[in-house]
């Protein structure tokens, strides 16, 4: 299966907290869409590793998602090694992205920048005829993406790029809230965390107010990324 977009995350609701918008933007026209979940989120103060898959199934049915996988390489404790490269390469290679969407270059949760450094390594590596990767006994064809932008998570980050998603920002809330054991329940009993507020919900809208405001427009989701971009037109540009 060739996806449009490839959107990975060191945790389950990492994509839908930074990029859930632009996600549903493009899901709304049409373009194919996965997530690549890189842990269980096993080590989170809330929930258990089976709520997170049910709530990881819920938020893909939310957004039309072709395909959610979990590479499980364990949360807190993932290396950057050879062999979780080898496990990141055989999915790029198995959906043949034409972007990719990763974790945060640097922030609070050292899972995020070291999932970016993962991803960003795998994408190029990916694109390397001699590096052979091989599932159910076939060789994998190399591919490398067009793309691969860095969404911004905890730790504000000045964006390279903010994409308008004033038609789906409003829906966003809506999907992060398929993680219910993560976030805001006024029955919950469970320890608070720094993302468990009922304000997380006012922050969320916050942020992409700002960005929004930044192009004009109603909401915006920032990226970065680590290449010089090109323009066919400059008249493109916002």
């Amino acid at each position: 299966m060739k996806l449009d977009i490839l959107a990975f995350g060191a945790h389950p609701d990492d994509v839908e907290i930074s990029s859930g918008a632009t996600l549903l933007k493009y899901a709304k026209a049409g373009k194919s869409i996965g997530i690549i979940d890189l842990t269980e989120g096993e080590l989170g103060t809330r929930g258990s590793v089976d709520k997170r898959y049910a709530e990881a199934e819920k938020a893909k049915v939310f957004i039309g998602l072709k395909i959610r996988e979990n590479l499980n390489l364990g949360d807190g404790f993932f290396e950057h090694s050879k062999e979780n490269l080898f496990k990141i390469i055989e999915c790029i290679r198995k959906y043949q992205p034409e972007m990719i969407l990763a974790n945060s270059v640097h922030d609070r949760h050292p899972d995020h920048a070291k999932g970016a450094k993962l991803v960003s390594e795998a994408a190029y590596l990916s694109g390397l005829k001699k590096i052979e990767t091989h599932v159910n006994g076939v060789r994998q064809e190399v591919h490398r993406p067009k793309i691969l932008l860095h969404y911004i998570q905890d730790f504000y980050l000045g964006p390279d790029i903010i994409l308008d998603v004033s038609d789906t920002g409003s829906q966003k809330v809506d999907l992060i809230k398929c993680f219910e054991s993560q976030f805001f329940s006024p029955d919950s009993i469970e320890s608070k965390t720094p993302i468990s507020g009922e304000e997380f919900f006012s922050y969320i809208e916050g942020r992409m107010l700002s960005l929004g405001r930044e192009l004009g427009v109603k909401y915006g989701e920032g990226y970065t990324i680590n290449r010089t971009l090109g323009v066919n037109d400059l008249f493109d540009l916002k």
